[in-house]
């Protein structure tokens, strides 16, 4: 099957839905990518994105996002921006400069203001009452690692003419060290994109990801006319092999892929993996990468064993 959006992990099920839509209606893949991560970020349910997201160890929400057009190779990102609602929004604004379009910290927090975008705080209670509630138990207990519930959220589109987009954006590790960034807003490791091979995106532990940077290689794969899924399973597996070979246990790993055509793609070194999925046709369904002792395959939701999978 042919399709038009492929998104990590099941919280991204309604973002995909409102980008399907927007794409119908207006077919700016660039508007429904961005509209779909927003969806996610605005969502206080989700602990990993925007609103809702968990604060680093000073109890401050920090956020990376990044967007790229397919069509252009612009690309765009913030990093460590503290009250800043929707991250996606300038990572996009900033992939239309030629120069200056990756920005960290107070400087592309004033870019943001000074540009229009909604500053706002960002910590929500129910991040705050987890943040009080680790700190009085001890922060040590919980190593930094990537979430069980979920983590960033990537979106690949495409529209009906081949034109493809990503956007991506997560608040990164609960009780970072302030600033640190992860692999999510930096080209290569947590995205890429071309409209003339596919684009790729990954999630997990960045520190990880990034000693590899898994997502170009994946479309560079592509581009050499590997499909799709192989082209996330063998660079996934190779990369860990790397890391293995130095003597260095690699921490969660996920990636999802989309070729120029519209075909689809996912691996993960956890048991399972959930991602979306949307077409233009209207269908949008969860899917799973599934890792049985290394055996890694893509399932329906409704073949998936879920009380494996401790997630959202």
């Amino acid at each position: 099957m042919r399709w038009n959006m492929i998104a990590t992990w099941k919280m991204s099920i309604d973002g995909v839905r409102e980008g399907m839509e927007l794409l119908r209606k207006d077919g700016d893949i660039c508007k429904a990518v961005i509209e779909a991560v927003k969806n996610v970020e605005d969502n206080e349910a989700y602990s990993s994105v925007g609103y809702g997201g968990l604060p680093n160890e000073d109890g401050a929400v920090e956020l990376d996002a990044a967007f790229m057009d397919g069509e252009t190779l612009d690309a765009g990102g913030v990093m460590a921006v503290r009250n800043i609602k929707n991250p996606v929004e300038v990572a996009h604004r900033l992939s239309k400069y030629r120069r200056n379009c990756f920005l960290a910290g107070e400087g592309a927090v004033e870019f943001a203001r000074s540009n229009g975008f909604t500053i706002c705080e960002m910590l929500a209670s129910s991040a705050k009452i987890k943040y009080e509630n680790t700190i009085l138990r001890g922060k040590g207990q919980n190593p930094l690692e990537a979430y069980k519930e979920h983590d960033t959220v990537c979106i690949i589109g495409r529209d009906d003419m081949g034109r493809m987009a990503c956007g991506v954006s997560t608040s990164g590790l609960f009780l970072k060290h302030p600033g640190r960034v992860g692999d999510s807003p930096v080209i290569g490791s947590g995205f890429y994109v071309d409209s003339l091979s596919g684009g790729a995106a990954a999630t997990g532990v960045g520190e990880d990801i990034m000693k590899g940077c898994l997502s170009y290689e994946i479309v560079g794969r592509m581009r050499r006319g590997q499909d799709v899924q192989s082209a996330c399973q063998e660079a996934l597996d190779d990369h860990i092999r790397q890391l293995e070979s130095r003597n260095h246990k690699a921490g969660s790993m996920s990636v999802i892929a989309m070729d120029k055509n519209g075909n689809i793609g996912a691996a993960t070194n956890l048991k399972i993996f959930p991602f979306t999925a949307g077409s233009s046709s209207g269908k949008c369904e969860v899917l799973a990468a599934v890792n049985t002792r290394g055996n890694r395959r893509i399932m329906r939701a409704d073949d998936v064993r879920w009380e494996e999978y401790g997630g959202d």
